[in-house]
């Protein structure tokens, strides 16, 4: 991990001007997404499912510290941390020790924090944005993530069978997330019955039959590679066809916007728009359609009043959809206002849209 240590010593830089900036003598950063960012990648899960985990990070202005239990420590500085940090060490069963070190640590002065408890204070908003505008050691760890869950993606689907049930699927593709060193955080999938019924398909014990859709949040690094994929045995029908390409024209829409100085809401009209055209117009209304993306599966989730601004290394990731067809890709947006597609295998189908690769069904 030591090689992360210089961005782990900018990230403090910046938490110390935010310190100064607002008469705060600390921030106690707890959650899953906040450790994983501050520690450059590091994580603080033990349940998968939680929102904060099993370590917490306290900076100060002179120090920098890792609190967390006796049952956790040596594991944490063995195979976890980066060097940056000291660490506070907690019997296990004195729940209240960590408060008592941070109000000490602190002199009780003001704490700001990601999951603010009693008098502590949230997180300032330069903070936030600070947090998902990627470094490029981020986005070197991101790349890894993206390339690994794609690959899985397309493993799993080219091995999967008609006779799978839903959970068989959403199994393989946990596996081939794990195998790779990746949380699978959510696992979706809908087959030939339920995929027209549901946006949000959590997997049911049912064959998955002529078809499936499904979808990753992979997790590696505390960063969230997210992509739909579907599969279909034998040749898509063409009315199922002319919804994807649908869902393909309307994603273009809004990738065509992703560019820095554009508001998040101007993106979410952009697609209701381009939705109503296409004759569509409560697709909207029907599914959320994503947002900027990073350190959890959606940072901003894109609606009509978000008037957060796109940026430079920022992550997106868009899911347009209609009944039956979705699509979805995890994007950085570079510097020259280009996207890069961070979960692309080209190994699986894609076609051309708008010069960019968009994936397609997987005929087998």
């Amino acid at each position: 991990m030591n090689k992360y240590s210089d961005e782990v010593s900018t990230k403090l830089e910046f938490i110390r001007q935010t310190l100064e900036e607002t008469g705060a003598q600390g921030v106690h950063l707890s959650g899953t997404d906040w450790f994983a960012w501050i520690t450059a990648g590091a994580s603080n899960t033990v349940l998968l499912t939680a929102e904060t985990g099993i370590a917490s990070v306290l900076v100060t202005t002179e120090d920098a510290w890792v609190l967390t239990d006796e049952i956790e420590a040596q594991r944490l500085q063995d195979e976890e941390l980066p060097p940056n940090f000291k660490l506070h060490i907690n019997p296990w069963a004195d729940t209240a020790a960590r408060e008592s070190f941070i109000c000490n640590a602190t002199g009780d002065g003001k704490v700001l924090s990601d999951r603010p408890v009693e008098t502590q204070k949230p997180l300032p908003t330069s903070l936030q944005q600070y947090k998902r505008v990627m470094m490029p050691s981020e986005l070197e760890r991101y790349r890894e993530v993206g390339r690994k869950a794609s690959v899985a993606m397309t493993e799993v689907l080219l091995a999967a069978k008609p006779t799978w049930t839903e959970y068989q699927l959403a199994g393989a593709g946990a596996e081939a997330l794990w195998a790779r060193g990746l949380h699978p955080a959510l696992t979706l999938v809908a087959g030939e019955r339920r995929l027209p019924l549901y946006r949000h398909a959590t997997p049911a014990n049912e064959p998955i039959g002529s078809k499936a859709m499904m979808v990753f949040c992979a997790r590696g690094y505390g960063l969230y590679a997210n992509l739909t994929r579907f599969v279909s045995f034998g040749t898509v029908p063409n009315k199922e066809n002319e919804l994807h390409r649908i869902c393909r024209e309307v994603e273009s829409v809004a990738l065509n916007m992703c560019k820095p100085g554009t508001a998040l809401n101007e993106v979410y009209q952009a697609l209701a728009k381009a939705y109503q055209q296409h004759g569509f117009a409560n697709a909207i209304r029907e599914h959320h359609q994503g947002g900027t993306t990073g350190y959890l599966a959606r940072e901003i989730v894109a609606n009509p009043t978000t008037t957060d601004t796109l940026t430079e290394n920022m992550a997106v990731a868009w899911n347009p959809s209609l009944a039956g067809a979705k699509i979805e890709d995890t994007f950085i947006i570079t510097g020259d206002g280009k996207l890069e597609n961070l979960t692309f295998d080209a190994s699986f189908p894609n076609i051309e849209v708008e010069g960019r690769l968009r994936p397609i069904v997987l005929e087998v």
